[in-house]
């Protein structure tokens, strides 16, 4: 309660600061933001019932990390993830990177895509964390809250959307170099090309480490290629892929350490799409494919036998998207859209000796729906959204999904919204057929959520409140078996959560400052998920010098549910400073928990303590 005081408090004196500036703020020029993710569309978020929180690009490198997975937790109210090393996150056991919402998430309950594309493992269901990089990104769109009309399963919880980066005229080209504590080095490059109408975005990315653990070592290559041409004044193609190899060791909990665990992994993914303009219709076509091979080694304890195979699986989803939004006149949208997925893969273990090969898993599964969504300027102060998906799977069946809201706004920038949306996720392939406690017979989990909302938007300034409450039910949890020995996969979990999130944001002269605090009460706690998080960062830049720093607070972090639950609290601090010495050349210096607090976020993983990297970024 001290500290929501203390954000409440730190809120109301930048709101005070403002008032007292409002004679300075009217020369400054503010660009209207618009987001594509809660409505498939470019639309001001005034007129959406949804919260989406806006990270930029600028904002990402404002860090220097090449995973944007630290920014978003630091910058998105009620969003946070786990982490188990400087970087890196792996799949299979002991894996980090779980994104929770509101505390609703890990697993396959918050979507990721790339401009618009879904990105799960076709087996298990799950996002892979390692493969989202900041320099891919334009700006990262978070929806939080259920965002299953337009997306179907896996929005149960919220949607992060990478939006890729644009082209501009001529040739731009990016680089940065970085080295430091635990023999971690980063590289990164990026070059963007438009002549006429053919544009070209590439990319490439490598980073590695020792890690501040035995047997903790990651290494990465990322490279991305998005090309496009302008047919016509209404209609242009594209088309992008994307390859992420990692390979990792997994330590195990530093009570139970692991030896000989390995993972290599490759994911890949490629779309190509055809969108049209016609100002009063506008839509998209998009074929994707996604796909993933999968080689892991999970080790063993110490005096247990050394595995005799490893676990290899390869994985895949493909389908469309179809959408087409109409504005028959002022005030109006109606947006309709068809998606289908075909997804799945085959899983096996490979023994060394080469004697046999047991197959785990082959199988697939589909999933089509339709959506409509309706949204209605009533005032000139008034809108409301109403839509409805329907969505049928081929093993779960058909689910129903409805959203309403209404958005107030007026000519002081205050902007109010009302919101009632459900969320549902299928069961995914592992959960049905991988791996006692498998169970065929699972059926959707689904959830509600009510929330109240107002932001103020101002050319300093920028203000917002949100009060949400969830209630979730049907979900997929693992209970003993009632016939005998053993345990099975069972729609027998329910929940309810509910709390308030706080964001502000304020600029003078040379300072830039952001604070963000999220309050979340879970009735039956999930690990991952905090109940108190406040950031506050400063940022000063003059000239050719720039300093920032921010400090992050969580307390009440579950890392152990059950009888006996265990909580985390701690305090992070860091800082970097950079200087232009050249227009091109930047050289820069970041310190990450430069206090030395010794914390986890996934139990037994501590986490390093004081972490320091230097390097240069060049700009042409």
């Amino acid at each position: 309660m001290k500290k929501s005081l203390l954000i409440i408090s730190a809120l109301c004196a930048v709101s005070s600061v403002y008032a007292q500036s409002d004679t300075i703020i009217d020369k400054i020029v503010i660009h209207p933001e618009v987001v594509v993710t809660g409505s498939r569309n470019a639309i001001d978020p005034r007129y959406l019932p949804l919260t989406v929180t806006q990270i930029t690009n600028n904002d990402l490198a404002k860090n220097y990390n090449t995973s944007m997975i630290p920014a978003l937790t630091e910058q998105t109210p009620g969003l946070f993830s786990t982490s188990r090393g400087i970087i890196g996150y792996g799949v299979s056991t002991n894996s980090a990177g779980g994104i929770k919402v509101r505390g609703v998430g890990d697993g396959s309950r918050i979507l990721v895509l790339i401009d618009g594309q879904p990105q799960f493992a076709g087996l298990m269901g799950h996002p892979i964390p390692d493969a989202y990089q900041s320099f891919m990104a334009e700006k990262v769109e978070v929806l939080r809250g259920p965002s299953s009309l337009l997306y179907g399963s896996n929005a149960m919880g919220g949607v992060v959307n990478i939006v890729t980066r644009e082209a501009e005229d001529g040739i731009k080209t990016e680089f940065m170099l970085s080295g430091g504590s635990y023999g971690t080095a980063e590289a990164q490059g990026m070059a963007r090309i438009k002549n006429g109408k053919f544009s070209a975005v590439l990319g490439a990315n490598y980073q590695r480490t020792d890690g501040h653990r035995y047997n903790s070592g990651f290494e990465q290559i990322t490279d991305f290629i998005k090309l496009g041409y302008q047919l016509s004044r209404n209609w242009k193609i594209s088309g992008d892929i994307d390859l992420t190899y990692f390979d990792f060791n997994n330590p195990g909990p530093e009570n139970a350490p692991l030896f000989d665990t390995q993972a290599d992994i490759l994911r890949g993914l490629a779309s190509i799409s055809a969108t049209n303009n016609y100002g009063k219709t506008s839509g998209c076509v998009r074929f994707f494919y996604d796909w993933g091979h999968h080689e892991i080694n999970d080790g063993h304890q110490w005096g247990q036998p050394e595995k005799e195979y490893l676990y290899m699986h390869n994985d895949f989803i493909t389908g469309a998207t179809i959408y087409q939004n109409f504005n028959p006149f002022n005030g109006s949208r109606i947006t309709v859209g068809l998606d289908y997925q075909h997804y799945g893969g085959e899983a096996w273990n490979d023994f060394f000796n080469g004697d046999k090969t047991y197959l785990v898993e082959d199988h697939n599964q589909d999933e089509i729906a339709g959506y409509i969504d309706l949204n209605q300027q009533i005032t000139q102060w008034m809108s409301a959204d109403f839509g409805v998906r329907v969505d049928n799977h081929s093993q779960a069946g058909t689910e129903i999904i409805p959203q309403a809201g209404i958005s107030f706004y007026t000519m002081n920038k205050d902007n109010i919204k009302l919101l009632v949306s459900k969320g549902f996720r299928n069961p995914n392939i592992r959960e049905m057929y991988m791996f006692p406690p498998q169970n065929a017979e699972l059926e959707p989990e689904r959830m509600m959520n009510y929330e109240v909302s107002y932001a103020k938007n101002l050319r300093r300034l920028k203000l917002g409140i949100n009060v949400f409450y969830i209630k979730g039910d049907n979900l997929i949890t693992t209970v003993p078996r009632t016939e005998g020995q053993g345990m099975i996969n069972m729609n027998t979990g329910e929940f309810e959560n509910y709390g308030y999130e706080l964001s502000a944001g304020y600029t003078i002269g040379a300072w830039k400052f952001d604070a963000n605090y999220s309050y979340l009460h879970m009735d039956t706690p999930e690990t991952g998920a905090p109940e108190n998080k406040i950031y506050f960062a400063a940022q000063y830049t003059k000239g050719k010098f720039t300093a920032r720093i921010s400090e992050q607070s969580i307390s009440g972090l579950y890392i152990t549910t059950g009888k006996d639950p265990e909580t985390e609290d701690y305090n992070l601090v860091n800082a970097n400073v950079s200087y232009r010495i050249l227009p091109a050349l930047r050289l820069f210096v970041k310190g990450e928990n430069i206090l030395g607090e010794k914390y986890q976020t996934y139990k037994g993983f501590y986490m390093p303590k004081a972490t320091f990297m230097g390097g240069i970024c060049i700009e042409l």
